[in-house]
């Protein structure tokens, strides 16, 4: 079991990155920020909570957001009240990729996760990524003395 999880797992970004560029010419990494910057107030985010938020470390973001700033999806705004911080701000660039991109991403979704699986299936599969991810935040917990 536990090589078929790395098998599927190991598969899907490659078959949602070919259905993203296909029809957007957007990465996974660029789609991911951008439905993150599309669902937050103001369409905006402190870049440090959008790594955060993404899981991510911060120079991989920094890095992510240069490549999509050089292709106007994203722009960096300094905080003004907060001159070390900075805010990743989506653009009508950005936005109009995003809304390109999201028909096919959620048919294709559909069809791997949710076509033609039972609904017990579905309800069994939620239980045990519920159980994954309580155990792997608890496995990355530090200890308590």
């Amino acid at each position: 079991m536990w090589r078929r999880w790395l098998t599927v797992t190991g598969a899907l970004p490659g078959a949602l990155g070919a259905q993203l560029q296909a029809d957007s010419r957007l990465s996974t990494a660029d789609f991911s920020v951008l439905v993150q910057l599309s669902e937050a107030e103001g369409e905006r985010y402190r870049i440090a909570e959008l790594a955060d938020a993404l899981q991510w470390e911060r120079s991989r973001l920094s890095h992510q957001l240069t490549r999509m700033e050089k292709r106007g999806l994203v722009r960096r705004e300094e905080c003004t009240h907060d001159g070390r911080g900075a805010f990743a701000v989506l653009t009508d660039e950005g936005r109009d990729r995003l809304v390109q991109a999201a028909p096919g991403h959620a048919r294709l979704v559909r069809g791997i996760f949710f076509d033609d699986i039972p609904a017990e299936d579905l309800d069994a599969f939620e239980r045990v990524l519920t159980r994954l991810d309580e155990r792997i935040a608890a496995a990355a917990a530090p200890a308590s003395d």
